[in-house]
């Protein structure tokens, strides 16, 4: 492939001009790998660009059937693979300069608590879910994500291995996958099975990374388009409507600086959150005799049914969860899918930003009182935003740390920045070094170049 045609394609694909000659130098700088390795330049094979994701709306929704406002961004994961002769997968990062190696098999172990557990995650499914004599690849790849910081680089890497390897061995051609992806929107709830480790029609279940997630980020990734915010329904994956991201504004992300990293410390308060709602939904199954496959197919089976499964709440006692957090895990939920998602997409469809500001501050707060997955510096972060003139700001990802989203106006957005760091900065003087303040704005899904 001609280089000097990547920010062109990419510029063509919605990435702006700027952003897409900063790909065009990623990829570059991932093809200078196999100089290290002592060998020629990766012949004309696919390259990728996979992108972060901004949920806007949709705390711990997804996994429960739930309803999520996403969008992708500028950043992401660009990837130059080739190919090997042998069932060897190959995968390294060029710009922190790390590698590793592995056999692509069903006993792949894939213990580990670094960036490798992803892509030898994906490279034991694989050999599960679509038997056959695989063929192995060098792949290398340069991201300008920042990692757990909530903008869903881990899942970006899972996806981007996925598509490679799926490339490679024309795994669209297998029965299994013909037979179960017809989709877009199949692959990404496919590959949210991968990570947490589920089953997904007839491709049995595996080991995961250890999180009980949903798809959200998956969905995000495959199916969102440059310039729109897509309102999107989980279990199974549907797109509901899409909405303009509002002219002349762009987004700023104050990562904070503490991790949200899913495969360390964060694992364990994030699968709190899954699980809480996996009690909720069986205690009320239990009580009722009902069989509604998600939370949310049982909030919306009646007019009544939220009012019944408080109420079923409220009398239960759970081994693990006091009935006061699942109900507030509950009003959570319930809130955030039902009426402030579909409220603040009709609200940006109509321009009225300050009707907007306030349901996402009703997100934030339900999300520090009913998920509890906030920390002091992500509220200051949101807070502070709101008080600089942003017209909303959210925490989003997974939580117990990593990043707020800011709707900034796009010309105020250098006085923002400067005026949004130093707030944070006299607050957390700590995380200095370990923060960051990046403009974002919105990029296309997954791409083969």
């Amino acid at each position: 492939m001609n280089r000097a045609s990547l920010p062109d394609r990419l510029s063509q694909a919605g990435l702006p001009g700027p952003a897409a000659k900063g790909k065009a130098e990623l990829f570059q700088q991932a093809s200078l790998q196999w100089e290290r390795w002592g060998q020629g330049p990766p012949a004309e094979e696919p390259r990728y660009f996979v992108p972060g994701r901004i949920e806007v709306l949709g705390k711990h929704t997804d996994y429960a059937g739930g309803r999520s406002l996403l969008c992708t961004v500028e950043r992401g994961f660009c990837v130059v693979a080739s190919p090997r002769s042998d069932p060897w997968v190959r995968v390294a990062d060029a710009v922190r300069h790390q590698e590793t190696q592995f056999l692509a098999s069903a006993d792949l172990d894939i213990v580990s608590n670094d960036w490798s557990v992803y892509p030898k995650t994906v490279a034991r499914r694989i050999a599960r879910n679509f038997p056959g004599r695989h063929r192995g690849l060098d792949m290398v790849f340069a991201s300008d994500l920042p990692s757990a910081a909530g903008l869903s680089s881990s899942s970006a890497l899972l996806v981007a291995t996925f598509l490679a390897l799926s490339k490679r061995n024309n795994l669209d051609q297998h029965p299994a996958y013909r037979d179960n992806i017809r989709s877009q929107e199949d692959l990404a709830t496919y590959l949210g099975c991968v990570e947490n480790g589920q089953t997904f029609g007839t491709l049995a279940g595996d080991v995961g990374v250890g999180t009980f997630g949903g798809s959200e980020d998956h969905t995000a990734i495959l199916c969102c388009q440059a310039g729109q915010l897509s309102q999107v329904r989980f279990c199974p994956v549907r797109l509901e409507r899409t909405v303009a991201l509002p002219r002349d504004y762009v987004f700023v992300i104050g990562v904070s600086g503490v991790g949200a990293d899913k495969t360390g410390s964060a694992r364990e308060k994030y699968n709190c959150a899954s699980q809480a709602a996996k009690a909720i939904l069986e205690i009320w199954r239990t009580g009722s005799g009902q069989a509604e496959p998600t939370l949310f197919e049982a909030v919306v089976r009646s007019s009544d049914a939220w009012h019944q499964i408080r109420q079923a709440l409220s009398r239960s006692s759970h081994s693990v969860y006091p009935a006061e957090a699942l109900l507030e895990r509950f009003e959570q939920f319930v809130d955030e899918c039902i009426h402030i998602i579909p409220a603040a997409v009709d609200a940006l469809a109509r321009n009225d930003l300050v009707e907007f500001g306030k349901l996402v501050d009703r997100s934030q707060a339900a999300a520090e009182h009913g998920l509890r997955n906030q920390v002091a510096e992500t509220l200051h972060l949101a807070r502070s935003a709101r008080q600089l003139g942003a017209a909303a700001a959210s925490g989003f990802g997974a939580g117990f740390g990593g990043a707020v989203w800011a709707m900034v106006r796009s010309d105020q957005v250098e006085d923002f920045v400067a005026n949004w760091k130093n707030s944070y900065h006299t607050r957390f003087p700590g995380l200095v070094n370990a923060s960051d303040f990046i403009l974002c704005r919105t990029g296309p899904s997954a791409l083969c170049l």
